[in-house]
């Protein structure tokens, strides 16, 4: 027996309520990502905070990768660059292996700023699971792994 049947709830319920649920966390999310990027640097736009958080997670990478990446197009992905760059958050090399490639990578500013950055959206979620036990923790991972693909 299903667990909407033990419920005695129809299956279309309980995907509206998951549903619900995912929106307010991208909207969580989304709200403590645009505080975020206002720590980083309130001259910015969020989407520039958007591509110094990809480096940050992903490493150094060309502009077509970034712009694939994070769904914006070159060359608003290049005006924003330009900008990090100015400022001292982003770096432009010729790459290693062609030396025609310009690999886009954060400095040690940019790395420092965005730590700083990030502590405070991170502090809200770990607030929330400071009550949770491991095992609760861990289920909710294996969830999350399992809903993004990554089983």
């Amino acid at each position: 027996m299903k667990y909407n049947e033990l419920k005695n709830e129809p299956r279309e319920k309980l995907e509206i309520e998951l549903g619900e649920q995912l929106n307010a966390l991208i909207s969580a999310s989304h709200a403590l990502n645009v505080r975020a990027a206002t720590k980083f640097d309130s001259s910015l736009q969020p989407a520039a905070f958007h591509i110094v958080r990809w480096l940050y997670s992903y490493g150094p990478t060309n502009a077509a990768t970034l712009a694939e990446s994070t769904a914006m197009d070159r060359s608003s992905v290049s005006r924003l660059v330009k900008q990090l760059q100015t400022l001292g958050y982003v770096n432009r090399e010729a790459s290693p292996n062609d030396g025609r490639e310009i690999v886009l990578s954060l400095t040690e500013y940019g790395q420092q700023k965005i730590i700083d950055a990030l502590k405070e959206k991170e502090s809200v979620f770990y607030e929330r699971l400071s009550e949770w036990k491991d095992a609760e923790l861990h289920d909710f991972i294996q969830m999350l792994r399992h809903f993004n693909g990554f089983n």
